[in-house]
Formats: structure tokens, C-alpha cells, sequence
């Protein structure tokens, strides 16, 4: 039954928890308008503008037609799709329809196939906002690092359950021990009484007895 209970109690906070990250990552795509609002920079070729594990916050809601030289924004490589690029763009090729090319702030001139042509096709988002260094902590969540913080999260849950079962177990016992042995000591100490009571009537009918004997002799 215990079992049971700590079973439960894990897995019910283990789904509010999902359900949480769940509800905020939806709040966060809509609001930013993009599917993945967050990017971590993998390579220097923004630097200075950008370093490697800076967090890119991107907003998706920036329409392609109103991007401008020197933006900074987030694709897919128009080669195959199968990368995410950021860097800036560096010119305008064609306005019907829209084309730019780009360039890393780093590189030296700008990559066939990678910086361009960019579309709209390929067009993820503009970069709105950075958050310096925090991509460190996506190094320390890659496995199997990430299943051993999940594992240490699970096992809290767990002695959490377990504690606070013990904990009210303890309480209730301690609570009816105590008012048990209370009663017990009760009944004790008037079984005392009582067999103090007992030797004392003994005793008196052994005097009244000797009493009793001495006036017939006499």
C-alpha cells in the first residue's frame, strides 16, 4: 500500500511538472511566433557580435519583407535545410521576391550556399534579444549527464513521498502509543491499588480474627 501511494504521489508531480514546461514552452512559441523562440550560438563566425553559448532569443513575427542590411536573423541553410545558420544580413538581392544575402561578422566574405540566396522559405526569425553565456548549461544537460539530473530529480521526488508518508506514520503512532500507555499506566497503578486495597482487608481480618480467638481463650 505504501508503495502504492509513493508511486502515485511521484508520477503525479513528475505530469504537473511536464504539463507546466508544456503550458510555458506553448506560451513562449506564441509569443515569439516561431517554434523554437531559443538558439544556442555553436560558432564564432558572429563574433564580436555574438559568442559561442550566448542564447538567442528570436522573433518570429518579424515579417521577411521588412528585414534590413544589418539585421541579424535566423535560418536555414538554402542548400539543404539540414542547419540552422545566424548571421547578418549583408545585402538586399532582390525585392520581388524578397532575397538577401548574408555574412558572418567573422568570416571573411560570405559563403555560396549558405549565405544565400535566403528567402523567405528559409527565414526562421530576427534575432530580438541575447542572453550572454547561458548556453554553458546545454553542455551540462547532454547525455548522459541530462539522464543523471533526471534520475537525482526523480529520486527527490521519491524520498519526498517516502518522508512524508513516514513522517505522518510517525505522528499517528506516537499520538495512540502515548494515549495507550498513558491508559496502561492507569490501569496499572489502580491494579496497585487495588492489591494494596486487598493486603489491607487481609489484614484486618487476621485481627479481628486473633482478637476474636483471644477472648474465648481468656
Amino acid at each position: 500500500m505504501a508503495k502504492r501511494s509513493i508511486s502515485k504521489g511521484v508520477i503525479k508531480d513528475i505530469v504537473i511538472v511536464a504539463v507546466a514546461v508544456l503550458v510555458i514552452w506553448i506560451g513562449l512559441q506564441a509569443a515569439f511566433g516561431t517554434q523554437n523562440p531559443f538558439y544556442v550560438v555553436a560558432s564564432g563566425s558572429m563574433i564580436p557580435a555574438l559568442q559561442v553559448y550566448d542564447i538567442i532569443v528570436i522573433q518570429g513575427h518579424e515579417p521577411f519583407e521588412l528585414i534590413q542590411v544589418g539585421d541579424i536573423i535566423v535560418f536555414d541553410r538554402p542548400s539543404d535545410h539540414n542547419r540552422v545558420i545566424v548571421h547578418r544580413v549583408e545585402s538586399i538581392l532582390n525585392e520581388d521576391p524578397k532575397t538577401v544575402r548574408t555574412q558572418g561578422d567573422a568570416n571573411p566574405s560570405f559563403i555560396r550556399g549558405t549565405d544565400y540566396p535566403i528567402t523567405e522559405e528559409e527565414y526562421i526569425g530576427k534575432v530580438a534579444y541575447i542572453i550572454p553565456q547561458v548556453g554553458y548549461i546545454t553542455q551540462i544537460l547532454k547525455p548522459p549527464m541530462n539522464y543523471i539530473i533526471i534520475a537525482v530529480v526523480i529520486g527527490i521526488m521519491i524520498i519526498k513521498q517516502f518522508t512524508g508518508k513516514k513522517k505522518d506514520v510517525e505522528d499517528i503512532v506516537s499520538k495512540e502509543t502515548l494515549k495507550e500507555l498513558s491508559d496502561i499506566g492507569k490501569i496499572e497503578a489502580d491494579s496497585e491499588y487495588s492489591e494494596d486495597v486487598k493486603k489491607s482487608e487481609i489484614t484486618e481480618e487476621e485481627n479481628k480474627d486473633s482478637e476474636k480467638s483471644d477472648k474465648e481463650n481468656n
